[in-house]
């Protein structure tokens, strides 16, 4: 059972927390946010440039072999949420993080194209994909009433992760090299993680006892019913597959990973060609992470009270005027409104379309119809890179490629405007045992 009874031998130890202990949980998913940065493009862009001029390759090549990697990534997605839901968050996040350690010690290793695909494989099915399915899993698992400011929240830990890596990695070049700097981050991957996610994660609060949220509330957020007596809402995988809603929500989400990627991906070269230092645009990288942070603390809050499409949709408009200021960067002051504007768009994409998963679809079955959509998104993620590197080395510039990606966001409003949430029928309330 998904979300199953209460488990004696372990709510000793669960009540003796003096607070709620999703709260615990929530905390360890920001430590997940965190701890997925080297699988992640903010990451992978500082690492462009030395691993070109010491393995001699092309930008295409990299920008191919990363695709490659990440569309491959997204084939194990599924495969990914069906085990969270199976064997748990804390054996599959346990069980990832040790995997992230060897992929990064694989990559200080990187001496021919195979090796580099394959070491951006399991870097992005682990990092980009994998650490925040079960990270935001676990927090909608937990909470309802205040899903989305539990969700901002926990997004601390990507925020921190934008923040500090970019300018750490850059400096650990310098001190160092590549090779050594790959093999630090798996190191401070599972000091970080792994203790952490093998302790303290339970599967859900009815598992302990509990109730979402800690509390006896009868209705989720936006004043949505959870049912008749305490029931909730709940889809397998075939029946959310079976709404428009849940279509809708992919198309939509597709814009912003393939974009996002690739300017974060290029981002050293592309404000280098605007007469950017690398030192600092490696440091305007790191303002995503404070800024994103910021922005979903206000989203969350806003995540509780309106619908959700609305917010994405709004992001998906910010989005193209993100991309629009990139071509006329000229100065360090016009990057950084450039970033502010990136910031606030992926704000408006983190927490809603979190939240809005476990709102439409709810909870027993998340990580399979998460899975899911987390597949389409990597995979359109992974073609982020491709279009920018191929055209920057055929043309010198990035704004054609720019142009060319403005449609993606103005689809992907309009289906998101288009995701009501679905209509369910009888038989698929499920009644949530405490």
């Amino acid at each position: 059972m998904p979300l199953p009874n209460s488990n004696p031998s372990t709510n000793k130890f669960i009540n003796s927390f003096p607070f709620f202990y999703g709260w615990v949980i929530l905390f360890v998913a920001a430590l997940a946010h965190f701890a997925s940065a080297p699988g992640q493009t903010y990451v992978s862009s500082i690492f462009i440039d030395p691993m070109i001029d010491d393995l001699g390759w092309s930008r295409t090549t990299f920008s191919g072999l990363y695709t490659g990697g990440s569309m491959a990534a997204a084939v194990f997605m599924i495969a990914v949420g069906k085990m969270l839901d199976k064997y748990g968050a804390r054996k599959t996040l346990s069980v990832l993080c040790l995997m992230m350690c060897m992929a990064t010690i694989w990559m200080s290793g990187v001496d021919s194209r195979w090796k580099l695909f394959l070491g951006y494989a399991m870097l992005r099915t682990i990092g980009q994909g994998s650490f925040g399915l079960v990270a935001t899993t676990m927090v909608s698992t937990w909470f309802i009433r205040i899903r989305g400011r539990a969700t901002a929240i926990s997004s601390i830990g990507g925020a921190a992760s934008l923040a500090v890596f970019p300018f750490i990695v850059h400096l650990l070049i310098e001190r160092f090299d590549w090779r050594s700097t790959w093999f630090i981050l798996g190191i401070v991957v599972l000091v970080v993680l792994f203790i952490p996610a093998l302790t303290l994660i339970r599967r859900s609060p009815e598992a302990v006892g509990l109730k979402p949220d800690g509390t006896d509330h009868k209705g989720t957020k936006s004043g949505d019913e959870l049912g008749k007596e305490g029931a909730e809402t709940n889809f397998t995988l075939l029946e959310a597959l079976k709404t428009r809603s849940l279509w809708m929500l992919v198309f939509g989400s597709t814009a912003m990973p393939l974009i996002m990627t690739g300017l974060m991906f290029h981002h050293v070269s592309i404000l280098g060609s605007k007469g950017i230092s690398p030192g600092l645009a490696a440091v305007t990288m790191g303002l995503f992470g404070p800024l994103v942070f910021l922005g979903s603390l206000g989203c969350g809050y806003l995540a509780d009270r309106i619908p959700n499409r609305f917010l994405l949709a709004a992001g998906q408009l910010i989005l193209i005027m993100a991309m629009l200021w990139t071509i006329i960067i000229s100065a360090p002051w016009q990057a950084i409104i450039y970033i502010v504007l990136a910031s606030v768009s992926m704000s408006l994409m983190s927490t809603p379309n979190t939240v809005i998963w476990a709102n439409y679809f709810g909870r027993a079955y998340l990580g399979s119809i998460r899975g899911f959509a987390s597949t389409v998104m990597v995979a359109f993620s992974a073609m982020g890179a491709l279009p920018f590197g191929f055209i920057y080395d055929r043309t010198g510039s990035y704004n054609d490629a720019i142009y060319v990606l403005l449609i993606l966001p103005v689809i992907a409003g309009i289906a998101y405007m288009l995701a009501l949430e679905p209509k369910v029928k009888p038989q698929l309330f499920l009644k949530v045992r405490c």
